[in-house]
């Protein structure tokens, strides 16, 4: 019962609140579509967290589906121990790069009195989670070895299987509670999107590649004189 409520039912629930949400927002709310950005109160230490935290995320979630849309791919790399060695360290660097954007993120949620204002019970759950996924996966990385390997293994066929929805859950049901966790997690995420921030991933601005030029002119104004001498001396 364990197995099938988290890793068969929990999953389609996740998607289905996601998809419905995701809907919802768009149709009543089009113009929420963004990460509600607060730049303008502070800028530096976003500046490197951001950084940091989208070229880590990024690369790791490009590995991610690189596994699961071409397994064979994974093990082809992987079969030559040098490789394999190169694919482990690249993978857990840059999930390293990844927790110190996040975290400087959040300790500037923390730190800066003007983010605290702006800064809603959504954010803090979805740092949360977000941090609880980089550092599950970092665990994996540390503990368990040869992770890229065994994901394609197992986490990928179980995977396809959701997508099917044909779940199997044999493919997970004997790896490490670490692993079970961080593939909840995962799940819970995509539940999270149309509620938080994360759904500004679905805002890309696709219509640039095709728009033409925007043409940007100054208007400069003549400069403000200041008082003739006339009226300095009255």
């Amino acid at each position: 019962m364990y197995d099938l409520l988290w890793f068969a039912i929990f999953p389609y629930v996740c998607i289905f609140i996601a998809i419905v949400g995701i809907v919802w927002r768009y149709i009543n709310d089009p113009f929420s579509y963004s990460t509600l950005s607060s730049q303008f109160l502070e800028t530096r230490q976003l500046f490197w967290g951001s950084v940091a935290w989208h070229y880590g995320i990024l690369a790791v979630l490009t590995m991610h589906f690189v596994g699961f849309l071409l397994p064979e791919s994974i093990f082809w790399w992987n079969m030559v121990p040098m490789r394999l060695y190169i694919m482990e360290i690249t993978g857990f660097s840059l999930g390293l790069l990844t927790l110190m954007g996040l975290l400087m993120l959040i300790v500037r949620r923390i730190t800066r009195r003007r983010i605290r204002k702006v800064t809603s019970p959504m954010d803090i759950a979805l740092l949360i989670v977000l941090l609880v996924q980089v550092a599950t996966g970092l665990w994996i990385a540390l503990f368990y070895r040869w992770g890229s390997s065994w994901y394609v293994d197992y986490a990928v066929p179980y995977l396809w299987s959701i997508l099917k929805l044909s779940p199997d859950v044999v493919w997970i049901k004997n790896l490490p509670m670490m692993v079970h966790i961080h593939i909840l997690n995962a799940f819970f995420m995509v539940l999270l999107i149309p509620f938080t921030r994360l759904v500004h991933f679905l805002a890309i601005p696709i219509k640039f590649v095709w728009r033409s030029h925007q043409v940007v002119r100054w208007n400069q104004r003549k400069p403000i004189l200041g008082p003739s001498r006339l009226e300095k001396r009255t």
